[in-house]
């Protein structure tokens, strides 16, 4: 069996509408609350736990997503109106990267967490 990251929690301000914003803008599927956590499945084998804090640090949380799946999620951006940029010293320059031969964004969620949708991995040197 290979082993996956089964689900990370995500701390918030305030984790419901952290939640349906991962929902909205993403697609996931908003589950609801599990113990006191409201939990978001991105895919078959990856939850997101929301939790609500008072003090966090920003966290970065980068999906790698189909190029349809950008089109409709980047839609969604400009539909919202949510600054967008093309690394993550400017996720507000309100460009697309073509790293690696794809497309790319980074844009913050209502926490500042740093967001980042890629289509294409990043190319790793041989070990």
């Amino acid at each position: 069996m290979s082993i996956t990251l089964n689900h990370t929690i995500v701390p918030s301000f305030d984790k419901v509408e952290s939640a349906k914003f991962y929902s909205r803008v993403f697609g996931f599927e908003y589950v609801g609350v599990f113990s006191h956590f409201i939990v978001v499945r991105v895919n078959d084998t990856l939850c997101l736990d929301f939790d609500n804090e008072t003090q966090f640090e920003s966290h970065h949380y980068a999906f790698k997503v189909s190029e349809r799946e950008f089109d409709d999620i980047f839609a969604r951006l400009l539909a919202e109106k949510i600054p967008y940029g093309s690394g993550p010293g400017s996720a507000n320059d309100m460009a697309i990267n073509h790293n690696h031969g794809g497309r790319g964004v980074y844009f913050r969620d209502p926490n500042q967490h740093l967001l980042e949708m890629l289509t294409a991995d990043y190319v790793m040197p041989p070990q």
